[in-house]
Parts: C-alpha cells; sequence; structure tokens
C-alpha cells in the first residue's frame, strides 16, 4: 500500500503542480485554494463539513499549490490512507477482541470485509479519475460512503451496541464527500 501512496504523490506533483505549457481556468493559481474549495463545498451543502476539508487538505504540503484536480486527488489519498489505517485498527480489535461479544465481532468482521471492498474501489476510483472518467470515479466513491454507513449501520442493529469504529467511518465519509465535492466543482468548471 506504501507504493501506491508514493505514486499518487508522484502522479498529484507531476501532473497538477508542474506545469506542462497549457494553461486553465483551473490551474495552480496563487489564492489559497483549499480554503476557497473548502468554503463553496459548504456553501453547496449544509452537511459538508467546511473545517474537516480544510484541516484534512491542509495535511498534505502540496495541496497548497495544486489545482482542482490535485486537491481531488489528495482527497482520495487521504480516503485511501484513511481506509487502510482502518482495515490495520479493525485486524487489531478482532485479534484483541476478548472485550467483545459475538454480535460486535461479527460487526467487526463485515466492516473488515467492507473496508477491503473499499480500499480496493477507491483505487479503482483513482484510476478512473487519473483517466478523466469522473462519472465512474464518482460512482465508486459513493459505494465507498454506503460500505462504510453500513458498517456503521451493522453495530446499531442491536440496542446499545457502539461501534468502535465510528470516528474512522466518520471521516471516511467526509473525506470521500471531500473528494466527490472537487469532482462536482471540476465537472462544472470544464466545458464538455
Amino acid at each position: 500500500m506504501r507504493h501506491l501512496s508514493y505514486f499518487l504523490s508522484f502522479c498529484l506533483f507531476y501532473f497538477f503542480v508542474i506545469p506542462h505549457g497549457k494553461s486553465s481556468s483551473i490551474s495552480a493559481v496563487c489564492v489559497d485554494i483549499i480554503n476557497q474549495t473548502c468554503k463553496t463545498c459548504a456553501d453547496d451543502s449544509a452537511s459538508f463539513n467546511y473545517n474537516f476539508c480544510l484541516t484534512s487538505l491542509q495535511t498534505v504540503p502540496v495541496s497548497h499549490a495544486a489545482n482542482l484536480q490535485g486537491l481531488a486527488l489528495v482527497a482520495m489519498e487521504l480516503a485511501l490512507q484513511n481506509a487502510s489505517n482502518t482495515v490495520s485498527s479493525i485486524k487489531e480489535l478482532l485479534i484483541n477482541a476478548t472485550s467483545f461479544d459475538s454480535f460486535a465481532f461479527a460487526c467487526l468482521e463485515d466492516c473488515m470485509e467492507l473496508y477491503l471492498g473499499a480500499v480496493l474501489t477507491i483505487v479503482d476510483s483513482v484510476g478512473a479519475f487519473l483517466s478523466e472518467n469522473y462519472i465512474n470515479a464518482k460512482l465508486w466513491l459513493s459505494l465507498v460512503m454506503e460500505a462504510v454507513t453500513t458498517c456503521e449501520e451493522g453495530f446499531a442493529e442491536k440496542k446499545g451496541e457502539v461501534s468502535p469504529l465510528t470516528k474512522k467511518n466518520h471521516d471516511l465519509i467526509q473525506l470521500c464527500n471531500t473528494a466527490l465535492c472537487i469532482f462536482h466543482l471540476l465537472t462544472h468548471a470544464i466545458p464538455s
């Protein structure tokens, strides 16, 4: 997984930061594109978390010099890191499962399957995005959000059961939501 992260960082730097002789209305500009993008997304949706978007994207230094495509790639890379880290966390929880009853253990196993699928789906979404197939990239990130929601809802099926993955699930949904909003901005900024 670490090799994929290096590949995504290279793609981000090469394709979306280094000028390649053509300019566009969405190329890197001197304004703080992270703030502008997060604000636009928050203005368009009451459920969009401006602070989460801003804080997340700012953690990747190259994002300050990226254009919209670069920011979308940063959001997807962060989503991939989150999903991969969550797989590791679930493995640890399953190994040390003495504090979980059989219901919670089964939920964790379901979440493991869902998250393993989510990792692969995010990789597919990145590939579609790099091919400028925004429709499939959007679809696959939406599927990731559904999988994460299913994971969280599994725990809620038993009254009083608390998911140990709530924050991780929430964060992945927010990262996917950030990427989806940027996709929306891209598809409305680029004439078809």
